[in-house]
């Protein structure tokens, strides 16, 4: 079910368009549903509720493991260090749409059909536009990004841009600095090395993560289509006649997004390596809603018009950069030389 609260206004019923609210509802509710199972936004973002006015992300260093201390050893204590953290706030969303009373009069089932549906395509295209800006600021190398005229936050929690070149540790003794900005074009090699390079990602006191990317996310590119299918459709090595084996066949997700390709720049080639059980466990690209679209029908006074009006507050953004890595962009650090 999709998550749509409907109200109404007093007299609606009485009115001429009361008999048309109970299918403008379900027809809503309806096109809802399908835009949710056809969002990609639950592949790119943890998707969480919120009942507050903000919420406040984090890192954690890891403990330290068990140690060795002998028979009838006394038990040490172990502990882990806040990392970097930022906090998100929720926006306010707003839509509308109104219908007069001589559509109902001249029986405008077009017109009773038309509206509403782009009502509700444009809410949850709303967010995976907005999504789809804050991946495409990160892969752009951007720390915030412009979205219908407001201004969102686009960073990880360390300050950086999600994709950058030097992102430090939140731990003073570790002077050291990491990359997941990359800037290899999309091949077999480039893909075995950004995955080999995200497996050795450390935590903020130097520990191997386990990071174990297994998703691809490009836009809608017909040459990395064909680039990146060629390189894991197919269990023989594809850059080889001898028919060794591909390694890279059968252990990836492939995300296809659409509506990346309007955020990044023009004539590039990006492509995304994310760790999904990463993202959920440790919270990589966080999405919070904190109230869920509410639609209020009502009559305006003014006019006697059916105005339906569409409420909600979300938010989302990056906290820990180690869930992805981006290749093919410029200025990156690069994995295979010549």
């Amino acid at each position: 079910m999709a998550g749509i609260t409907f109200t109404e206004g007093s007299g609606l019923q009485d009115s001429i368009f009361g008999k048309s609210q109970a299918p403008i509802r379900m027809f809503l509710e309806k096109r809802g549903e399908a835009f949710e199972q056809q969002s990609m936004l639950k592949e790119l973002f943890n998707m969480e509720s919120s009942n507050k006015w903000a919420e406040k992300m984090g890192t954690m260093t890891a403990m330290e493991g068990f140690q060795p201390v002998g028979e009838n050893g006394t038990y040490p204590l172990d502990s882990m260090q806040e990392g970097f953290d930022k906090t998100l706030e929720h926006m306010t969303w707003k839509d509308s749409f109104s219908m007069s009373q001589e559509i109902v009069e001249d029986a405008k089932l077009m017109d009773l059909r038309k509206r509403p549906a782009q009502f509700i395509a444009g809410y949850y295209r709303t967010r995976e536009k907005f999504g789809a800006a804050l991946y495409g600021a990160a892969i752009t190398g951007k720390t915030s990004v412009s979205f219908h005229g407001r201004t969102f936050d686009a960073k990880g929690a360390d300050g950086k841009a999600l994709f950058d070149k030097a992102h430090p540790s939140a731990l003073e003794r570790n002077k050291g600095t990491q990359s997941n900005q990359f800037a290899d074009a999309f091949s077999n090699d480039a893909l075995g090395a950004m995955e080999t390079a995200m497996q050795d990602f450390r935590g903020d006191n130097g520990e191997i993560l386990d990071v174990a990317p297994d998703t691809i996310l490009i836009p809608n590119n017909y040459k990395l289509k064909k680039d990146v299918f060629a390189a894991i459709g197919a269990d023989k090595d594809p850059t080889t006649s001898n028919n060794g084996f591909n390694y890279q066949y059968g252990r990836w997700s492939v995300i296809i997004w659409p509506y990346l390709n309007q955020f990044i720049t023009a004539d590039t080639s990006p492509w995304v390596l994310l760790d999904s059980r990463y993202n959920e466990q440790y919270g990589g690209a966080m999405w919070f809603d904190r109230v869920q679209l509410n639609v209020r029908s009502e009559i305006d006074p003014g006019n006697d018009a059916n105005v339906w009006k569409g409420r909600a507050r979300f938010t989302a953004g990056f906290n820990d950069w180690r869930f992805a890595a981006v290749g093919g962009v410029s200025g990156g650090t690069q994995l295979i030389s010549g």
